[in-house]
């Protein structure tokens, strides 16, 4: 490619200026092909300012530092890529190293490549090897960056190639660094965007970088295996091309090389000896059109026993990266196995290429191609859960699911096709379709049957999604989802639902507490209110009952906050401690509907109508105990933690409660317990059987009542049943 990278840093040390200058030339020539003579001006220009900026650097192997995006713009050269990503790339290090500001490149070059060289140069400054959090954070640009102008990641993948391409003047243990991140990150997005030769070479690099010695062993392997089978792969090779040729369809025949990443990948993942990867022969069929692939498919079809099962036609619904084939696998000769790709040559281009294949840059007015609008899909659903995510540890563990999944193809009712991640379920689908929908489902049709909620999907499947209005998501479905959109939306409903709710609780704390010093909230003036929050580093008093919901702050020592004035202050420092007695205080009424801040202790099951009272803990809120439970007294409680509550005249829901049913052993027993249950409008979580012995057996139930009266009224139908000793209710 001309680039100066090819020669020995000596040989550079020493260089003329003419050297560098006919590589410029070289690559200048190099873009005839495809760029008008104009705008290779403007690259030329581009690299001519470059090298003056960057004069009298070097790179840590001795070479000249314009060397670098010379190389760079390269290898994006060979992607067809547009002027302005040349621009950028010969300047995207201007910025950061030699304290050209982004005002003088628009100047200079435009606001458009300004642009690119300044989001280029943020993606560089980052840091790995800091911690996760700083990591993730830098990821979070990195997404940005791409959904304002996908260029910017391109250039940034290019230049992070030539680094692995030269990565041996550096440490070992930088070395090691730099490859583990471009194995989870760089390499990932790469093959999102559909560009498998980048992908693939990141891999290879980062694979030999990280273990030599394994990549070493690998392609020697490999260099062995393929030189003991290349008889019989010729043989293939030849019967294919030969049955191409009889049937008229026109089409080249070649072998396919699995890469040494991929083979130790699966070597560790499917615990695969390497004879038994290297014994599929893989061969690739590039053909003139669409139609052509079908025909050929046919035909090979019948020249080998295709394996049940193990064709996949990429053609009619394409990847989420925009790839697209036919793969098959036949039963070739003496029984080995053929994978087969069959493309057209636009297919080749873009499975290799991705976003970049035959580029032309387009405005948001232009038509865009499937590609493209795929890519802008998907970096429009990243921003969206960088938007819905708490923080960037969050938003890098939900975007790396989607770095990449195999795919999973699900229809709607009404015929449209989704791409989901394999292992999605009925959830992830709902959250797909819309986050509304996602939010508001509470059942599911999977070909037009019932299906539970957590089922995996598989391709082809049709999925109804069943909603209600004031339905919301439930916690339990984080342990089922896999997609990084359903996950994000779930944990962002939960978090902006659980905080409300935290409010709420606080706001009745606090008021509870001020009740017993004959005030209300609505009493205490603003101006004492904001030196409060001032006082405890909060901008709002949402955020101050929030704190109280979840425990992190006493009621009581705020009401005295919010009741002193300044000259108490101190005082009230020393006096902190001391709470009115819990006889003075108005009690805490329980509603039933305070949502995730209150919880049920499952160690004495309260249920309305038990003497109650209440726990406040660190982030967790308020938790309820039963007063005799025995809980409270193995704890170190501190007395300001433990509320004096009631539960309300109105209070509603369902409270579970743990009752153990001594019973004679018949037949149907436990079928009668269920029914009386049922009669009795209580419902049965859990039931579990126990022999006492040849004629005693003890169940225990786990049901669901409305208070104690309801309580009453079940053990008393089940009392009633033939064969029931005694029924116990459970406590710790």
């Amino acid at each position: 490619m001309g680039i100066v990278t090819d020669q020995s840093p000596a040989t550079l040390q020493t260089a003329e200026a003419g050297l560098v200058m006919s590589d410029i030339e070289v690559f200048a020539d190099r873009l005839t092909s495809y760029l008008e003579p104009e705008q290779i001006n403007l690259v030329r220009r581009a690299y001519y300012y470059a090298e003056q900026a960057h004069d009298g650097q070097t790179r840590r192997s001795g070479e000249p530092y314009v060397t670098h995006p010379l190389a760079v713009a390269n290898i994006l050269a060979d992607m067809h890529m547009d002027y302005q990503s040349l621009m950028a790339a010969m300047l995207h290090d201007v910025i950061e190293d030699t304290g050209i500001p982004k005002n003088a490149l628009e100047k200079q070059f435009g606001a458009t490549v300004a642009e690119l060289v300044d989001g280029v140069s943020k993606l560089t400054q980052m840091d790995f090897e800091t911690k996760a959090e700083a990591q993730a954070e830098n990821f979070q640009k990195m997404a940005l960056a791409m959904a304002k102008d996908i260029r910017v990641i391109l250039v940034k993948l290019a230049d992070r190639l030539h680094n692995m391409r030269t990565l041996g003047a550096l440490r070992p243990d930088k070395r090691r660094r730099i490859a583990k991140e471009t194995l989870e990150i760089y390499a990932p997005i790469a093959h999102r965007l559909g560009m498998h030769t980048l992908s693939t070479d990141f891999e290879d690099l980062g694979f030999k970088a990280m273990h030599p010695m394994r990549s070493t062993m690998i392609d020697r392997a490999v260099r062995s295996a393929r030189g003991n089978r290349k008889e019989l792969l010729n043989k293939i090779l030849d019967a294919l091309q030969e049955l191409l040729d009889r049937h008229g369809l026109p089409g080249k025949v070649m072998g396919r090389e699995k890469h040494l990443y991929g083979i130790y990948q699966k070597m560790r993942g499917k615990r695969k000896a390497f004879n038994e990867i290297m014994d599929v022969y893989a061969f690739r069929i590039i053909v003139d059109s669409p139609d052509t692939c079908y025909r050929v498919l046919g035909a090979v079809h019948s020249l080998y026993k295709p394996f049940p099962g193990r064709f996949k036609d990429y053609i009619a619904i394409p990847k989420a990266n925009g790839y697209q084939s036919l793969h098959t696998t036949l039963f070739g000769l003496h029984g080995v196995p053929i994978e087969i790709q069959i493309r057209t040559e636009e297919m080749e281009e873009t499975a290799n290429s991705g976003i970049a294949a035959h580029w032309l840059y387009k405005s948001k007015d232009d038509v865009i191609n499937g590609h493209h609008a795929r890519t802008r899909k998907w970096l429009k659903g990243v921003l969206e859960m960088q938007e819905r995510a708490g923080n960037s540890l969050e938003f890098i563990e939900n975007v790396k699911i989607d770095l990449f999944p195999d795919e999973v193809y699900i229809f709607t009712p009404k015929g449209r096709i989704m791409e989901l991640a394999k292992g999605s379920t009925p959830v992830d689908f709902a959250y797909a379709v819309h986050t509304d929908i996602g939010n508001s489902c509470i059942a599911c049709r999977v070909n037009r049957r019932l299906a539970p909620l957590s089922e995996p999907l598989q391709s082809g499947q049709t999925v109804e999604i069943i909603t209600a209005p004031g339905a919301r998501p439930n916690p339990a479905w984080l342990t089922f989802v896999t997609t990084g959109k359903a996950r994000s939306n779930i944990r962002h409903f939960l978090k902006h639902q659980r905080h409300a709710e935290s409010v709420a609780l606080g706001e009745r704390l606090l008021d509870k507490v001020l009740a017993g010093f004959e005030t209300c909230l609505a009493d205490i003036t603003e101006q004492r209110i904001n030196a409060v929050l001032a006082e405890y580093g909060l901008n709002l008093m949402e955020d101050l009952l929030a704190d109280i919901g979840l425990g992190n702050r006493m009621a009581y020592v705020v009401a005295r906050r919010l009741l002193l004035n300044d000259s108490q202050h101190d005082q009230a420092m020393a006096d902190d401690s001391a709470q009115p007695d819990s006889e003075e205080e108005p009690a805490l009424a329980i509603k039933g509907t305070e949502g995730m801040v209150v919880s049920f202790a499952r160690c004495c099951n309260p249920i309305p109508g038990d003497p109650i009272i209440g726990l406040t803990s660190v982030g967790r809120g308020l938790e309820i105990h039963q007063e005799n439970c025995r809980e409270l007294s193995l704890r170190k409680i501190h007395p300001d933690s433990a509320l004096h509550l009631t539960w309300d005249k109105d209070v509603s829901g369902e409270f579970t409660v743990e009752l153990q049913v001594e019973l004679e052993q018949q037949r149907g027993i436990i079928a009668q317990l269920a029914a009386s249950t049922n009669m009795a409008d209580a419902s049965i979580d859990k039931i579990s059987v126990d022999e006492r012995d040849g004629r005693v057996s003890v169940v225990q139930l786990v049901v669901r009542v409305r208070d104690r009266l309801h309580l009453s009224q079940l053990i008393k139908r089940l009392r009633a049943l033939n064969g029931v000793m005694r029924i116990t209710r459970l406590k710790n």
